[in-house]
């Protein structure tokens, strides 16, 4: 068995750490665009987009759980780390697919055209504002927790790096290329 995840689920864990990014900055930034601009319609757009590309992708992630075994951490934690893990791990996954699926259903029941990637996205035949507005507050109350999770996520792995100093960190971290050595 491999000491590192698999080659996709690395891809994938640092794909959705540059989509929240993306989601997040886009929401923190907005302010500065000019509201009704293309930059303003621009920030808007990458939030729907990136979002949800994080909900595709968290999905993806938890079947890849079941195709790849997670490498062990060496040396082995303590029973009440590994517990903690996998609680965090546990709240990272439904935090990030609740909170885009929040976003998509209070866009869709708004009933006004939006759009990922440019491409407009179905609407309700029924829409109901109130509840879409009820939703987005949801929304919008949930999202700082994303920091933390994230903050505490990051944190974590740093102290297993450099405190318990185990694998934990490197079992994510993509592969080294390895340099070829000509000679003259």
């Amino acid at each position: 068995m491999s000491n590192k995840y698999a080659p996709s689920q690395i891809f994938l864990h640092w794909l959705t750490f540059l989509l929240v990014v993306t989601a997040y900055c886009t929401m923190e930034f907005r302010g500065l665009a000019t509201r009704g601009s293309w930059q303003g319609f621009a920030m808007i757009i990458g939030h729907f987009s990136a979002g949800s590309c994080v909900l595709v992708i968290m999905l993806s992630r938890i079947l890849l759980r079941f195709c790849h075994r997670s490498p062990a951490i060496l040396p082995k934690p303590p029973h009440w780390q590994t517990g903690l893990a996998h609680l965090m791990h546990l709240a990272i996954y439904v935090f990030f697919i609740v909170l885009p699926t929040l976003g998509i259903l209070s866009r869709f029941y708004m009933g006004r055209t939006w759009w990922i990637f440019g491409i407009p996205m179905p609407v309700s035949g029924d829409p109901d504002p109130d509840f879409a507005d009820m939703i987005a507050d949801w929304h919008e109350t949930l999202a700082p927790y994303g920091y933390w999770l994230i903050g505490i996520h990051a944190v974590a792995a740093l102290a297993h790096h450099y405190l318990f100093k185990d694998n934990t960190l490197v079992r994510m971290m993509p592969a080294r290329r390895s340099r070829s050595k000509t000679s003259d």
